[in-house]
Protein backbone atom coordinates (compact mmCIF):
# COMPACT_ATOMS: atom_id res chain seq x y z
CA UNK A 1 0.00 0.00 0.00
CA UNK A 2 2.93 2.68 0.73
CA UNK A 3 4.26 1.48 -2.64
CA UNK A 4 1.13 2.32 -4.38
CA UNK A 5 1.04 5.97 -2.11
CA UNK A 6 4.91 6.46 -3.60
CA UNK A 7 4.10 5.46 -7.00
CA UNK A 8 0.96 7.97 -7.26
CA UNK A 9 3.07 10.89 -5.20
CA UNK A 10 5.73 10.22 -8.32
CA UNK A 11 2.85 10.63 -10.73
CA UNK A 12 1.72 13.49 -9.48
CA UNK A 13 4.56 15.31 -8.84
CA UNK A 14 5.74 14.15 -12.73
CA UNK A 15 1.98 16.31 -13.96
CA UNK A 16 2.70 19.13 -12.06
CA UNK A 17 6.30 19.35 -13.33
CA UNK A 18 5.02 19.03 -16.96
CA UNK A 19 2.36 21.89 -15.80
CA UNK A 20 4.96 23.97 -14.12
CA UNK A 21 6.92 23.86 -17.28
CA UNK A 22 4.00 24.73 -19.93
CA UNK A 23 3.02 27.78 -17.22
CA UNK A 24 6.80 29.08 -17.88
CA UNK A 25 7.10 28.26 -21.64
CA UNK A 26 3.97 30.63 -21.86
CA UNK A 27 5.33 33.22 -19.93
CA UNK A 28 8.09 33.47 -21.90
CA UNK A 29 5.37 34.89 -24.88
CA UNK A 30 3.45 37.57 -22.25
CA UNK A 31 4.53 40.58 -22.19
CA UNK A 32 3.91 43.76 -18.83
CA UNK A 33 3.07 47.28 -19.96
CA UNK A 34 3.66 50.08 -17.64
CA UNK A 35 4.00 53.77 -17.48
CA UNK A 36 5.28 56.91 -15.31
CA UNK A 37 5.41 61.03 -15.50
CA UNK A 38 1.85 60.61 -16.97
CA UNK A 39 2.44 58.23 -19.59
CA UNK A 40 5.45 60.14 -20.65
CA UNK A 41 8.30 56.83 -20.65
CA UNK A 42 5.95 53.54 -21.70
CA UNK A 43 8.22 50.29 -21.44
CA UNK A 44 6.85 46.64 -22.07
CA UNK A 45 9.06 43.85 -20.57
CA UNK A 46 8.55 40.17 -21.51
CA UNK A 47 7.58 37.53 -19.13
CA UNK A 48 11.88 36.27 -19.30
CA UNK A 49 12.25 39.63 -18.06
CA UNK A 50 13.84 41.37 -20.73
CA UNK A 51 12.49 44.81 -21.88
CA UNK A 52 11.31 44.99 -25.24
CA UNK A 53 9.82 48.34 -25.60
CA UNK A 54 10.23 51.52 -24.44
CA UNK A 55 9.19 55.09 -25.65
CA UNK A 56 10.20 58.42 -24.55
CA UNK A 57 7.47 61.18 -25.02
CA UNK A 58 9.88 64.08 -26.73
CA UNK A 59 8.44 66.54 -24.13
CA UNK A 60 10.39 64.08 -21.63
CA UNK A 61 13.71 65.51 -22.99
CA UNK A 62 14.93 68.21 -21.43
CA UNK A 63 18.45 68.54 -21.04
CA UNK A 64 18.47 70.46 -17.99
CA UNK A 65 16.79 67.93 -15.85
CA UNK A 66 18.15 64.29 -17.14
CA UNK A 67 17.37 62.90 -13.49
CA UNK A 68 13.74 62.96 -14.05
CA UNK A 69 13.88 61.26 -16.87
CA UNK A 70 16.16 58.75 -15.36
CA UNK A 71 13.93 58.23 -12.95
CA UNK A 72 10.79 57.53 -14.80
CA UNK A 73 12.34 55.67 -16.66
CA UNK A 74 13.64 53.24 -13.45
CA UNK A 75 9.77 53.79 -12.36
CA UNK A 76 8.40 52.30 -15.61
CA UNK A 77 10.96 49.40 -15.50
CA UNK A 78 9.97 48.51 -11.98
CA UNK A 79 6.56 48.71 -12.31
CA UNK A 80 6.63 46.39 -15.84
CA UNK A 81 9.00 44.36 -13.38
CA UNK A 82 6.75 43.83 -10.58
CA UNK A 83 4.27 42.93 -13.01
CA UNK A 84 6.01 40.10 -15.07
CA UNK A 85 6.31 38.48 -11.25
CA UNK A 86 2.69 38.57 -10.15
CA UNK A 87 1.79 37.49 -13.17
CA UNK A 88 4.20 34.73 -13.17
CA UNK A 89 3.50 34.04 -9.25
CA UNK A 90 -0.05 34.06 -10.25
CA UNK A 91 0.25 31.20 -12.86
CA UNK A 92 3.03 29.09 -10.69
CA UNK A 93 0.58 29.37 -7.62
CA UNK A 94 -2.10 28.03 -9.72
CA UNK A 95 -0.30 25.22 -10.63
CA UNK A 96 1.49 24.23 -6.88
CA UNK A 97 -1.80 24.75 -5.11
CA UNK A 98 -0.15 26.52 -2.38
CA UNK A 99 2.80 23.91 -2.00
CA UNK A 100 5.59 25.83 0.42
CA UNK A 101 8.04 24.80 -2.03
CA UNK A 102 11.68 25.92 -0.81
CA UNK A 103 13.40 28.83 -3.34
CA UNK A 104 9.90 28.70 -5.15
CA UNK A 105 8.87 32.30 -4.92
CA UNK A 106 4.93 31.38 -4.61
Amino acid sequence: MAGMNMQQMMKRARKMQEQLAAAQENLKSQTVDASAGGGMVKVTVNGEMELVNLTIDPDALDPEDVDMLQDMIMAAVNEAVRGVNELANKQMGAIAGGLNIPGMPF
